[in-house]
């Protein structure tokens, strides 16, 4: 479930009813259903705040909490990002998949992503889209991701760092 930090206090009762007893009834359905689950839930809201709040429900946060995994946002592991964007690109392309320019792989990688995996993906299938050659380069991105490259290219110069991507594509070839 995505956004469980989100669901109504309604929704969150009847959500708890099924996993403590193991039954539910069809909207509009006349009969009780059996049902034996485990969740997968997802969100980006501090649920012991919520708690303390009075917007999430205490008894659910603990039915659903038995293992917690943090994932940090994008942001964080900005080195997670070429394969991220190598793997939507596949997806969108298949074998006919677009390649990313070293300038439009720095540009993506100095972007802080506040919109997390989903917007990068969005990002790269728009870019894949409106790419008219078989790759993509920094004139295809969405100009709030490529507002930050001409200050980090110039950052890049100033400290004599190397772009550690034309390295990797080029190994890979």
């Amino acid at each position: 479930l995505d956004e469980i930090g989100d669901i109504s206090m309604d929704m969150q009762v009847k959500l708890l009813r099924v996993l403590q007893e193991g039954e539910f009834m069809r909207v509009g359905g006349t009969e009780t259903l059996k049902t034996d689950v485990r969740l997968i839930c997802a969100t980006n809201r501090d649920l012991p705040k919520a708690i303390a709040e009075g917007k999430f429900r205490q008894d659910l946060y603990y039915r659903l909490n038995v293992i917690k995994i943090d994932i940090p946002p994008l942001r964080a592991r900005k080195e997670d990002i070429p394969d991220l964007v190598n793997h939507f690109a596949a997806q969108i392309g298949g074998e006919a998949a677009k390649t990313f320019t070293d300038a439009a792989m720095s540009a993506l990688t100095t972007y802080d992503w506040p919109g997390n995996v989903r917007e990068l993906q969005n990002v790269v299938s728009r870019s894949v889209f409106l790419a008219e050659g078989p790759e993509v380069d920094v004139g295809d991105l969405p100009p709030e991701v490529t507002a930050g490259v001409a200050d980090k290219a110039r950052e890049t110069r100033a400290s004599g760092e190397t772009n550690k991507f034309s390295t990797q594509r080029k190994a890979k070839r």
